[in-house]
C-alpha cells in the first residue's frame, strides 16, 4: 500500500478512534450515557464519511449512513426518554 497520509485520511482516523472509542465505553462502562455513546458514534461516523468523500469506497460509505442513522435514532429516544422523564 503506498497511499499517502493526507488530510482526508487523518480525519477518517479520528472517525475510526470515535467509533473505537464508544464501542469500548459500552463494552467496559458499568452504566452508560447515551448521549456520549451515540454522539461520539455520530461524530465517528461524520469523520469517516468526509474521508470516504474523498477515497471513495461505496461500502464503506452506506455502512456509515446507516451507522450515522442509528446513532441519531438512539440520540433521538435519549432525548425523548429525558423530555419524559422530566417534571
Amino acid at each position: 500500500m503506498n497511499t499517502p497520509l493526507d488530510l482526508p485520511s487523518i480525519i477518517g482516523l479520528f472517525g475510526t478512534a470515535c467509533i473505537i472509542g464508544a464501542y469500548a465505553y459500552l463494552t467496559l462502562a458499568k452504566a452508560t450515557n447515551p448521549f456520549v455513546l451515540h454522539g461520539i458514534n455520530l461524530l465517528g461516523a461524520g469523520l469517516l464519511t468526509i474521508s470516504l468523500i474523498y477515497h471513495t469506497n461505496w461500502a464503506s460509505l452506506v455502512l456509515e449512513f446507516f451507522w450515522a442513522s442509528i446513532a441519531l435514532v438512539g440520540l433521538v429516544r435519549a432525548w425523548r426518554s429525558r423530555s419524559g422523564a422530566s417534571p
